[in-house]
Order: C-alpha cells, then sequence, then structure tokens
C-alpha cells in the first residue's frame, strides 16, 4: 500500500506550536530592552550632534571676528536643532534638524530655543523616563538640568 500523505498531523501541528511560543517566549522581551537601549543610543547620537554643532558654530564665529555663541538652537517651530536661517549670517546648527514629538525617542522644546525635553519611555531600559536639557548662550553648553528619572546618566555615560 502507497501512503500518500499530502497534509500534516495534529501532533506535529501542536509540536510547531509550541515551539513558536518558547521563541515568541524569549524573544519579546529581549526585543522591549533593546527598542529602550535603541532609544537612549539615538538620545547620545543626537546630544553629541548638538554639543558637536554648537562648537562648530562658535568655530565659524571665531573666524568672522565674533566670541559669543549661538543665541538659540532653533525658531521654536517643529524642526528643532536647525539653527536660525534668517539670521545674518545664517546659522545652521544641524544640517538635518529633528522633528519634535511627544512620545518614546523624542525631543520637545518649549519653544524658546533653549530648553528641550527627551523621553525614553520604557520600564526595561536603564533611566526610563524624561530628562530635562538646556543651552546657556552665554557659555554654549548643552546639559542635563533635570535628571529625576535617571535618564541623563544613561544618556550622557
Amino acid at each position: 500500500m502507497i501512503n500518500n500523505r499530502k497534509a500534516f498531523t495534529m501532533i506535529e501541528l501542536v509540536f510547531v506550536i509550541v515551539v513558536l511560543g518558547i521563541l515568541a517566549a524569549i524573544a519579546i522581551p529581549r526585543l522591549a530592552v533593546s527598542r529602550g537601549d535603541a532609544q537612549i543610543a539615538k538620545g547620545r547620537a543626537d546630544i553629541a550632534a548638538i554639543r558637536s554643532a554648537i562648537i562648530t558654530e562658535r568655530q565659524q564665529r571665531l573666524f568672522m571676528g565674533q566670541s559669543n555663541f549661538i543665541a538659540t538652537l532653533d525658531t521654536g517651530g517643529a524642526q528643532i536643532f536647525g539653527g536660525l536661517p534668517a539670521a545674518v549670517p545664517p546659522q545652521i546648527l544641524l544640517q538635518y534638524p529633528l522633528t519634535a514629538a511627544a512620545g518614546n525617542g523624542n525631543w520637545q522644546t518649549n519653544g524658546n530655543g533653549l530648553t528641550y525635553t527627551y523621553t525614553v519611555s520604557n520600564s526595561n531600559a536603564a533611566g526610563a523616563g524624561a530628562a530635562a536639557f538646556a543651552y546657556v548662550p552665554a557659555t554654549g553648553v548643552f546639559d542635563c538640568v533635570n535628571d529625576a528619572a535617571g535618564v541623563c546618566q544613561a544618556l550622557t555615560d
């Protein structure tokens, strides 16, 4: 007798479902942690780019005989850290400005070009919460001013 089996047995299907369930149980918690880590890595890169851009802008001003730092980091619109293109000479801080948005891994501004908030909302990530950053035009320092949730340490280590 020839056996022409063209379907899976019930035991084979149950076995596959159990294996997939085990893999999902292992993978989902690990993916949640890596998402928080990615938000922190993005924040670190953003902070480094902003600080570098402030110094670069200062060096350009020194070549023109001006010793002051840029007055604000943006115009307070949806695009932040872009500089003030209407100024003379044009002040372009970041070549590709960031978009202000609420939520995980995003920057928000209060609109004055001096204070910003970065949010990491993942309970598995080190330092989940929001950190407030301020720019001081007199010294050119862009640093964390409120680290209630421990986010600053995760972003600036």
